[in-house]
């Protein structure tokens, strides 16, 4: 798990409430399930509206990839890679038939299978470059939602705002509900607000980090994959991969050796 990612809401939310606290309120004052469910209910409705139930899914699915170490992943990629290398060049490509089953990145999978197969170099990079290209198309969905429903929430919130001073201005006639009133009426333009600027347009910056990060990790399969296709030294195959690291994880990888 990140650390960073947890602990970022984490401080959010703690900043948020601690200055609340601070000013002389309480928890309570903002914990209203009505204006949460004309912000959440609205929002959620607006982005089915925009996208296909499927994409919203999957956006919502793909949360958990937020929370994951990848530069571990990367290091874990360029040990296995460097393994079949070695393989390969003391028994042949075609040996590494028998640690497909293992594979567990579909993208890795299917391009050292192509590989075993026999396809020339040249040719397995066209291949899985359209493939590349089909997932970035698919993957590039996931943070438009967020990015969208963090367009969304102000406004909805605005929109329960304002319903609940319809509300008040009901009983204008009683002072002290009128002033109790407005209070909550205000809630639901902080969770619209805060549901924007604490969850989901971070979530969309930080899902956009990952793609790219997934994208690079795709690069890295395909060019070892097709280094090893091509008999290249393991020692230089691991200068070469170094590259799509990032520096921590170069730093990390230098002091285990």
């Amino acid at each position: 798990m990140e650390k960073g990612s947890i602990g970022g809401v984490l401080l959010a939310i703690a900043g948020i409430v601690a200055g609340l606290i601070l000013e002389g309120g309480n928890v309570g004052q903002i914990l209203q399930p009505t204006a949460a469910l004309i912000v959440i209910g609205g929002t959620l409705g607006a982005v089915l509206v925009q996208f296909p139930p499927r994409t919203v899914l999957a956006a919502f699915g793909s949360l958990r990839m937020l929370f994951a170490a990848s530069s571990k992943r990367d290091t874990q990629l360029l040990r296995q890679l460097l393994a079949f290398a070695n393989k390969a060049r003391r028994q042949g490509v075609v040996s590494l038939d028998a640690d497909l089953p293992t594979i567990q990145d579909p993208f890795l999978k299917q391009t050292l299978m192509l590989a075993v197969d026999g396809t020339e170099p040249a040719d397995l990079r066209n291949i899985m470059r359209v493939n590349m290209e089909s997932i970035a198309e698919q993957e590039e969905r996931m943070p438009a939602v967020f990015e969208s429903a963090g367009g969304f929430s102000p406004t909805i919130g605005i929109l329960g705002a304002v319903l609940g001073l319809i509300q008040v201005m009901q009983h204008l006639d009683n002072i002290n509900e009128v002033g109790r009133g407005i209070a909550v009426a205000f809630v639901a333009t902080i969770y619209g607000v805060g549901f924007a600027n604490l969850f989901f347009l971070p979530f969309a910056g930080k899902m956009h980090s990952r793609i790219r990060a997934g994208h690079r990790r795709r690069e890295m399969m395909l060019e070892g994959v097709i280094a090893i296709l091509e008999g290249i030294n393991p020692r230089m195959l691991e200068v070469k991969l170094s590259g799509f690291l990032d520096t921590s994880a170069n730093k990390r990888r230098e002091e285990a050796a």
